[in-house]
């Protein structure tokens, strides 16, 4: 475990960085007001060498568990895939209490709060990058960046300080960073993607794979 000290600083439970994003949490703590409805921490050790950036959580499904990918349907080939590659064990079962377990793996978003319709807007996306730049920087050993999408793609390059057009996107893609680390592309799990098949499992599995050989090497 690394000392408290070291942990990096996470948004509260009443962030108002982003009001729109406040008045949304508002109002789902008020419609559901069992479920999470406030920034999403980051699951897994900081001890990992491996960090998965999302974009944001999901109304139904992050936002409600509190558990990143947690609830929604993204997280059944996030999840199953990193059980696949070892960095998870235990049953994935959609819920935050569900016993599973992270190895030498953390997960987390580019936004830490829900947005409307998932589409946080730039200026959201900047006021949330200090904790992604925290988050890295709290991780000693971290070796490889898996980006669910675009726009964690940019935002870990941002976060990192590295030109965007340098490491353009695409699915597939793996980008030596400065600093010994390898980020690797994927499209978003999501349900949209994975029901159009621009992402289908053994594609989004070789993208892992891929990420996790080159830091092998690296």
């Amino acid at each position: 475990m690394c000392p408290e000290a070291a942990r990096p600083p996470v948004p509260g439970r009443e962030c108002a960085l982003c009001p729109r994003l406040v008045t949304l949490r508002q109002t789902l703590r008020a419609s559901v007001p069992e479920g999470h409805n406030a920034p999403v921490p980051a699951f897994g050790p900081l001890s990992a060498s491996l960090l998965v950036v999302g974009l944001a959580p999901g109304a139904r499904g992050a936002n409600h568990t509190g558990r990143p990918f947690t609830g929604d349907f993204a997280g059944v080939l996030l999840y199953a895939t990193l059980a696949e590659m070892g960095r998870v064990h235990g049953s994935y079962r959609e819920r935050a209490d569900d016993g599973l377990q992270a190895r030498d793996v953390r997960i987390t978003n580019a936004v830490r709060c829900v947005p409307p319709e998932n589409k946080p807007t730039p200026a959201e996306q900047a006021a949330c990058r200090p904790f992604l730049v925290a988050e890295m920087a709290a991780m000693p050993g971290l070796r490889g960046i898996l980006a669910l999408g675009r726009v964690a793609h940019e935002a870990v390059l941002r976060a990192r300080n590295v030109p965007l057009r340098a490491y353009p996107f695409a699915h597939g893609a793996l980008h030596a960073l400065p600093g010994g680390i390898v980020l690797g592309d994927s499209y978003h799990c999501s349900r949209y993607n994975q029901n159009t098949r621009r992402l289908t499992p053994d594609s989004f599995r070789g993208a892992v794979a891929s990420l996790i050989q080159a830091m092998d090497a690296a």
